[in-house]
């Protein structure tokens, strides 16, 4: 995984250069007039004729039509974020079930951003200390074009869930359960998406989510993607038995064989469609909608490790991705609101786990650095 994302990050730092390149040398690309004009007509009399393929590739990545799509007319950004995220996690054998969600946190933190990249660092404000066990923590790394996305994740939701809902014994036994406390279950997941837009000249999916540029007309576009994430699970089933015991009223419960292990981590490889919209209601004003479904091949490491070698086809499961976004945006000055869920499925004979995470964000911005 460690090599995978460092080629990945070379790859990125190398397309980044050729662009960076060519921005010095040509500030017009980004636009395309008219739509079916070669791109050596829009190379500038300093530069060379031919252009590499590599170079010809990035720059088609901002290619827009100005009709619907302002691009952006500055280098730099800067915004101030903050966070409302959430996350449920259930197990599930096939007798009983269990779904944990913490108490709703608030984080704030900085994000700037240039041209493409968006970076930033959120802090929760209940759990200031890195050493805290319930330490929450969020690192996104997100690179916005025209054509195509990419996200980086990493994130830790800590040890302070609740239990939500429960089904191991008999109705009074489980209403005696719901929402104590529970330390034993920590989440972890890292990785990346990758998303093609097909009608990139049109609709601006950054426009919506990164600021980068501004819808004008309203547009929709079918969106392809590719992801890989690493997800893990540490479970204190014993601390869950001791909790169980201690508010049974001497009823005799007992925790499914099936939902006894420490710690579970699989790799989810994805392919995913979907479909997105933006609709321009007012003067300077977007709100935009996404969905994209995921078919996913996941691969368990650990003690849910499965004996079966090759292509197993109880590993396919289903992933998704929303977003949802509100965004008032003059150039200048940008603020709005979006909301981004991703769930996650994982079955096999033995137990079921869904993890469904996301966050409500409202944030405010100021884009500096007139492009010349």
């Amino acid at each position: 995984m460690k090599k995978a994302v460092l080629m990945f990050l070379m790859l990125v730092c190398g397309l980044v250069s050729v662009s960076a390149q060519d921005s010095t040398q040509d500030s017009t690309t980004t636009v395309l007039k008219p739509l079916d004009l070669p791109l050596e007509q829009n190379v500038s009399e300093e530069e060379p004729q031919k252009l590499s393929w590599l170079r010809r590739t990035v720059r088609g990545f901002s290619y827009i039509d100005t009709n619907y799509v302002e691009p952006q007319l500055y280098d730099f950004t800067v915004m101030v974020q903050m966070t409302h995220t959430y996350d449920v996690y259930q197990l599930r054998s096939k007798q009983q079930s269990l779904t944990f969600a913490p108490a709703p946190t608030i984080k704030m933190g900085p994000y700037f951003g240039w041209r493409w990249f968006f970076l930033g660092y959120t802090f929760d404000l209940k759990h200031l200390s890195f050493d805290s066990q319930s330490q929450k923590r969020e690192i996104d790394f997100s690179i916005y074009s025209a054509q195509i996305g990419v996200d980086l994740f990493y994130r830790r939701t800590g040890s302070d869930y609740k239990i939500r809902n429960v089904k191991l014994g008999s109705d009074a036994v489980n209403k005696s359960l719901e929402g104590l406390g529970f330390g034993g279950l920590n989440v972890g997941v890292t990785g990346f998406n990758l998303y093609y837009v097909f009608n990139h000249q049109r609709f601006s999916y950054p426009a919506a989510f990164a600021q980068s540029t501004r819808q004008k007309i309203s547009c929709g576009s079918w969106l392809a993607g590719v992801g890989y994430t690493v997800n893990s699970l540490e479970f204190d089933h014993e601390k869950l038995q001791q909790l169980v015991d201690e508010h049974s009223n001497g009823e005799k419960v007992v925790v499914d064989s099936s939902l006894i292990f420490n710690s579970i981590k699989y790799h989810d490889s994805c392919g995913s469609i979907g479909y997105a919209y933006n609709w321009v209601f007012a003067r300077n004003f977007l709100f935009c909608a996404s969905s994209m479904f995921g078919l996913a091949y996941k691969k368990t490491v650990g003690e849910g490790e499965s004996k079966k070698t090759g292509f197993d086809i109880s590993n396919v499961n289903f992933d998704y991705i929303g977003r949802f976004g509100i965004v008032y945006n003059d150039s200048r000055w940008y603020a709005g609101a979006s909301a981004i869920i991703h769930a996650y499925t994982y079955r096999k004979e033995r137990f079921a786990a869904n993890n469904v995470f996301g966050s409500l964000n409202v944030y405010v911005g100021f884009n500096f650095g007139r492009k010349k």
